[in-house]
């Protein structure tokens, strides 16, 4: 074989070597970030910013998070998951809330989640042992000494973890307010209108009156009482009766009489 093909046999094996390796290489991590609108991590809300955060904060502590930082418009926070006895989990939760540009009484909530992974590692460690002639010598005594370690973190990216979220967060929005409605009232009644005057004389209204009362009765001349008696035994002159005193008639008006006719 002369020397020309077994230079163009190893390029040739260079080159398929390096195809071969370019086609097993992966796409990097950051190809798959297409930047659309795919509405997973935020959700409108008919409130205020301050409003839909209150909500947020609230739905995170009825689930059991740890509220590690909480403002007018960003709450985070966080929850611990032992899933075995060497893995332990957790959730950090971010959340955003900014106002509509063209509503101020609307705003935007943006939420995600990261989880963390640990995982228990043990370290073995030696001791030293010294001896007198010999000096000191290395002696693996067995202790090993426990730690968690994070082993990876990656953003949850499932839409339905943020639907139950989002779905929490509006029951706990607050509710608007009801306005009260204007009581109507009865218009005043108008006062009447006097009577216009027509010159005419006011008649008064009187009650009839009462029929007068019967004159007493006169006493009968034979039911007088009897003259008193005086002693005349010396010679003194009788003393007349008292003149009795004439009853008082009271006039009734009594309708007029008609004339009696003259007699000729």
């Amino acid at each position: 074989m002369t020397r020309s093909s077994v230079f163009g046999a190893l390029g040739l094996a260079l080159v398929l070597a390096g195809v071969t390796g370019c086609s097993s290489k992966k796409a990097a991590i950051y190809e798959h970030e297409n930047f659309d609108d795919s509405g997973t991590y935020s959700r409108s809300f008919p409130v205020t910013d301050a409003g839909s955060c209150e909500a947020a904060r609230r739905a995170l502590l009825s689930q059991g998070y740890i509220i590690t930082s909480s403002g007018a418009n960003q709450v985070m926070g966080n929850k611990s998951f032992q899933q075995n006895s060497e893995n332990h989990l957790q959730i950090s939760f971010n959340v955003t809330c900014a106002p509509d540009v063209n509503d101020s009484q609307r705003s935007t909530m943006f939420a995600n989640a990261l989880q963390d992974r640990y995982s228990l590692k043990k370290s073995n460690s030696s001791a030293s042992l010294g001896v007198g002639v010999l000096g000191s010598v290395s002696m693996p005594i067995g202790s090993s000494d426990d730690s968690m370690v994070k082993v990876a973190s990656e953003t949850v990216t499932a839409a339905q973890f943020y639907d139950r979220y989002f779905a929490l967060v509006e029951s706990y929005l607050p509710k608007p307010k009801k306005v009260a409605k204007a009581k109507v009232e009865a218009p005043a009644p108008k006062p009447e209108k006097p009577a216009p005057d027509l010159g005419l004389p006011e008649q008064a209204s009187a009650a009839p009156a009462a029929p007068a009362a019967a004159p007493a009765a006169l006493a009968p001349a034979s039911e007088a009482a009897p003259a008193p008696v005086v002693n005349d035994s010396q010679g003194s002159q009788p003393v007349a009766p008292p003149v009795e005193a004439a009853p008082i008639q009271v006039q009734q008006d009594a309708p007029a009489a008609e004339a009696a006719p003259s007699s000729l």
